[in-house]
């Protein structure tokens, strides 16, 4: 009887053995999560210039900076540091430079992200304007610029400031939303 109570519990052990291999082989394993991380640049350039022309085939603006990275997942692009120049729709040259800026996959939005200054290059026959804000959204092909941020517009006549503006530089439109003062500065007369 030895023999045979030896030989079930033997019988029994490889049994619940075999299950519990079964059982382990069988049952769905939970899937470590695999590792995301950043989205990763296809390309990246550094000591650049873009020129991106509007429909008609004119400069509709140029970024250029010391590094530049497009992003494959919406193909937009993300530059450092970027100067940035910009056509009104008479023509008029504005200069810039922001901290960081985004570009969208078509060009049409540009949004200058950080400390952002433009400047109105004077011609003869516009006087120089100086713009200083923050979170700048521009729209070039459009010729539009919206913040939500404190504004400082100068012009050799004013200074204009106020939080929030939105303007378009074709129609020669500035909106500011709140906060707004202006301060006329006299005019210099030469002396004959």
């Amino acid at each position: 009887m030895e023999r045979k109570t030896l030989a079930t519990i033997f019988t029994l052990a490889v049994l619940a053995l075999g299950a519990q291999t079964l059982v382990w082989i069988f049952r769905p394993h939970e899937q470590a999560p695999a590792f995301v991380g950043p989205p990763r640049s296809d390309y990246t350039l550094t000591n650049f210039t873009v020129d991106a022309l509007g429909d008609n085939g004119k400069l509709s603006f140029s970024v250029s900076g010391p590094r530049l990275t497009h992003k494959d997942e919406d193909s937009s692009v993300y530059v450092d540091t970027p100067d940035y120049v910009m056509l009104d729709n008479s023509g008029n040259l504005w200069k810039g430079k922001s901290d960081t800026a985004w570009v969208n996959k078509d060009g049409t939005i540009m949004k200058l992200q950080g400390h952002v200054q433009m400047h109105r290059q004077p011609s003869t026959k516009v006087q120089p304007v100086d713009i200083v804000t923050s979170d700048l959204t521009t729209w070039p092909k459009d010729k539009k610029m919206e913040t939500a941020a404190a504004i400082t517009l100068t012009d050799p006549d004013s200074i204009l400031s106020g939080v929030g503006m939105k303007s378009d530089l074709g129609l020669k439109v500035l909106e500011l939303f709140a906060n707004a003062h202006s301060t006329l500065q006299p005019r210099h007369r030469d002396a004959n």
